[in-house]
């Protein structure tokens, strides 16, 4: 039995088709398309895209979104393609396991535990920020004892209660969750498009220019070595803005396009996954890029990109036009997109966690589907409950680029793992085929190696620590309970015998 055995994509399939852990087929194209859209949009567009303007690339934050949706354009891709060929909920883990083996395949899924579950609990305290700026708009000042300081620990009751909402919705039912995730969504895309069709009335040429900032030191900037960012630093570049901010601004907005590959850990409860999954991945991915580009043109035409490194940057821009009620607009859409990111974050971590523990490199008490709502309701649960427990008592703290490094990580193993299985499964149904094969799957891992550069050393010593606690679980439990062990297992007893 080696750490490197892997999961036929047959036998995935056929897992998926036991009672006990079968998930009721109930979304389409268009479901796929808006939760996507639902958690691209949110943190990202809403406040990332006002500190990386004010720190990293000015006006040029832009082309930073550019570069980030080119990278991400690619991995979509080879996303497309896998989820097409193996519908099976797990997103990067599943597709990992049919070609690279267990042992990356659980890497991968540990990863992507840490990216689902603090990016719920900080995007939770997020919402609670906001909903306080809300009330404070309208001139109701909220007792500071049930929300957030700004410092130290806290008792957040506010993240709390969003995290308990969203949990409950998921566990009701998928079809639900879709259907509250399409109002929601469907909103904040029209405030969106509002925000660009009337803030770029209002824009101020001089505020562009010069586009690209010139390179000014970055020392002050980074503040220790650790928050250095690893190329740059190799480099002996201590800069920010100019063509160096484009890329670091890209590195930090990555965080703004998590969201497509969510979409694939759903691939179970599509009704024809073949079809629809490179649909839903695609277009939210395309929608999201071109709305992210016009909306930090807007943001860095209002105001000067110095003045956007605040919580609420969309509302700082609009608070220059002529209309500053615009700001409680802005305020309530960040508060409704939040409460959808808060949502399908919990969505893709409990389905992630599923899939392992069916494979029994979780325990598989964890991946029971409820028996009335077929939804993996326990884990959902304990999903929610760790992340309210975080929201609850942590400070908000900037946790997009440990998310970044762990997403990016899987980008690169999927692109990778096309070729894999384009070799190792040859005669696979494909009803999505990668264009321009093998040249687009290369481009997209080394894409994505090259935006993870432009993370913080930091970044890469965290993202190691967490990695280095899978290492331990793994050979202390997964590696001998896992279903494929036990299937080598049995078969060498059979052999035996």
């Amino acid at each position: 039995m080696g750490i490197m055995r892997t999961k036929s994509v047959e036998q995935s399939i056929r897992d998926t088709e036991e009672p006990e852990f079968q998930l009721r087929k109930a979304l389409g194209p268009l479901d796929l398309t808006v939760f996507g859209i639902g958690v691209i949009i949110g943190t990202g567009l809403f406040v990332l895209t006002g500190e990386a303007a004010a720190g990293y690339a000015g006006p040029a934050i832009a082309l930073s979104y550019v570069v980030g949706g080119v990278a991400c354009a690619l991995a979509a891709l080879c996303y497309a393609e896998f989820a097409s060929s193996v519908p099976v909920a797990g997103s990067a883990y599943t597709f990992s396991y049919a070609t690279f083996g267990e042992f990356v395949a659980w890497m991968i899924g540990w990863d992507l535990i840490l990216e689902f579950t603090l990016g719920a609990a900080t995007v939770a305290k997020g919402w609670s920020g906001y909903l306080v700026s809300v009330f404070e708009i309208i001139g109701i000042k909220l007792p500071p004892g049930i929300y957030a300081a700004t410092e130290g620990f806290s008792h957040d009751w506010l993240a709390l209660i969003v995290i308990a909402l969203v949990t409950t919705i998921l566990v009701i039912g998928i079809k639900l969750s879709s259907m509250f995730n399409q109002v929601i969504t469907g909103i904040k895309i029209l405030v969106t498009l509002f925000i660009i069709g009337f803030g770029i009335w209002f824009i101020k040429l001089d505020n562009l220019t010069p586009f690209v900032p010139a390179p000014k030191p970055g020392g002050e900037a980074y503040g220790s070595a650790l928050d250095g960012y690893l190329v740059p630093t190799l480099l002996g570049i201590d800069t920010i803005y100019g063509v160096t901010g484009i890329f670091t601004g890209a590195a930090l907005v990555f965080f703004a396009f998590i969201g497509f590959d969510i979409v694939a850990t759903m691939s179970e409860e599509t009704r024809n996954p073949q079809r629809d999954m490179p649909i839903g991945i695609i277009a939210s991915l395309a929608i999201c890029t071109v709305l992210y580009f016009l909306a930090s043109i807007v943001f860095t035409g209002l105001v000067p990109y110095t003045e956007l490194g605040t919580a609420a940057p969309a509302a700082t821009a609009l608070a220059a036009t002529p209309f500053p009620a615009a700001q409680f607009v802005v305020s309530a859409a960040i508060l409704i997109g939040l409460t959808v990111v808060v949502m399908i974050l919990i969505l893709g971590q409990s389905r992630v966690a599923f899939a392992m523990s069916r494979d029994n490199l979780l325990p598989l008490w964890f991946s029971r589907v409820h028996t009335r709502f077929r939804t993996p309701y326990r884990i959902t649960i304990i999903t929610g409950i760790i992340s309210a427990i975080l929201a609850f008592w942590l400070p908000l703290v900037t946790l997009g680029e440990l998310v970044n490094i762990g997403t990016l990580a899987a980008f690169v193993l999927v692109s990778i793992g096309v070729i894999i299985l384009r070799r190792s499964h040859p005669d696979l149904p494909r009803s999505f085929k990668v264009p321009g094969y093998p040249v687009v799957p290369i481009l997209a891992a080394l894409a994505c190696l090259f935006v993870m550069g432009f993370l913080t050393i930091g970044t890469w010593l965290r993202f190691f620590v967490w990695m280095a606690i899978g290492l331990v679980w793994y050979f202390g439990y997964s590696r001998t309970h896992s279903r494929e062990a036990r299937r080598a297992s049995a078969g060498e007893a059979a052999q035996e015998v």
